[in-house]
């Protein structure tokens, strides 16, 4: 009998698999392929296996990688090249798909090398667009090393889309997707809290949800949050998610301002829906290189507004001045114009502004689309369709 083919999925955190590509791997399962999985051991996959089921091992090859994920040592990286080439040529997967960027740069050229499939994902480029013009050059000539002889790009906003296209990065078929989408049966639509003005009534929070890194507008959210505390006491601005190791200035500056009142720091949590829910609105002002905010994707399908940047992969998941509000990345003064104005706007307005962002992710970021999107793509590349 012959072996069903094996795809690989590889991605530089356990989170990264458990938040948003369980109903992929289930879907591969049931398309009656085998799985290879290659990400840095963490939590998540004790989770995989508690809530789903899914046991390292046993339901799927697992490959425990060591990935500097935004180091730029050479060494290091010509190491995680030369791991992934050696797991290629011992599983011999029949597709390959990729996510984040040192998966998608050293797993695929591992991959073309021995002449496997890939399906690349462009989850946002990132910082590289900041870089300095050199090094902006080298990285960007590495992706298009990477891109240009994948059997498929899937990019998760038109902006990436259109850079990659200008820039002669990618020369095989591009898919636009709705970034990862979202679960809908997991994220559902919270009951809205009571709220008040922000002065009298019951409290109105919000919430930073995310890496704590100054591209995803960290300083700006504090800053804010500063200001609103000033005029608006009876209000919470929560911070969820880990320091980044390169921002470790934020750990004293987060207690110091803890102490004070004016924000509260509650770490890097399992399981965001609890959190949401007490929530009235999220604020998210990156500046980041975004595919597709899922934190904003999540808040919406939980009913909640947003407040977000005009920043490609934020933009898309919000109806400015219907579902939330979009203001310009790195203006303070409207970020604060804004959450003044939501705090004066009616809380039964605030809930059916949640409502209708509900609405909007069902319509069109679904994760069955992007699921579909997939198994078209590895059904065509193993010759199913």
């Amino acid at each position: 009998m012959e072996e069903r083919p094996l795809i690989a999925l590889l991605t530089n955190n356990d989170d990264d698999v458990f938040c948003f590509r369980l109903e992929l791997l289930k879907a591969i399962q049931n398309g009656g392929y085998r799985l290879f999985v290659s990400c840095p051991d963490g939590p998540k996959f004790e989770a995989l296996e508690k809530e789903y089921g899914l046991k390292k091992g046993r339901d799927f090859i697992y490959d425990d990688p060591e990935i500097d994920r935004r180091g730029t040592s050479v060494s290091k990286d010509f190491k995680l090249f030369r791991h992934y080439y050696k797991c290629f040529r011992e599983h011999r997967p029949s597709v390959v798909l990729t996510y984040t960027a040192k998966p998608n740069v050293y797993a695929s050229i591992a991959a073309h090398r021995l002449g496997v499939p890939v399906i690349n994902n462009v989850t946002g480029f990132g910082s590289v667009l900041k870089q300095p013009g050199f090094k902006q050059k080298f990285i960007m000539r590495l992706f298009k090393t990477a891109f240009k002889k994948s059997a498929c790009v899937m990019f998760q906003n038109e902006t990436n889309l259109r850079l990659a296209k200008e820039s002669g990065l990618v020369g095989a078929r591009c898919v636009l997707v709705p970034g990862s989408g979202v679960a809908l049966d997991r994220f559902t639509a919270a009951d809205y809290p009571d709220g008040g003005d922000g002065v009298s009534g019951e409290p109105v929070v919000f919430n930073y949800i995310g890496r704590i890194m100054s591209e995803k507008g960290v300083d700006d959210y504090i800053e804010t949050a500063k200001r609103i505390k000033r005029k608006y006491p009876n209000t919470e601005f929560n911070l969820l998610g880990f320091i980044e190791p390169t921002e470790i200035r934020y750990e004293s500056e987060l207690k110091s301002l803890e102490e004070q009142g004016i924000v509260r720091y509650r770490g890097s949590v399992g399981d965001v829906r609890p959190w949401i829910a007490r929530s009235h609105c999220i604020i998210h002002p990156s500046v980041y290189g975004e595919g597709m905010s899922n934190v904003l994707l999540e808040n919406a399908a939980s009913a909640r507004p947003s407040i977000t940047t005009d920043n490609p992969g934020c933009r898309e998941t919000v109806v400015n001045g219907s579902t939330g509000f979009v203001f310009k990345g790195g203006d303070v003064e409207a970020l604060e114009a804004l959450v003044v104005r939501f705090l004066e706007t009616d809380n039964a307005e605030r809930k059916l502004m949640g409502l209708r962002g509900r609405k909007h992710v069902e319509e069109n970021f679904s994760r069955e689309t992007v699921v579909r999107a997939y198994m078209t793509e590895i059904d065509r590349l193993t010759g199913k369709r």
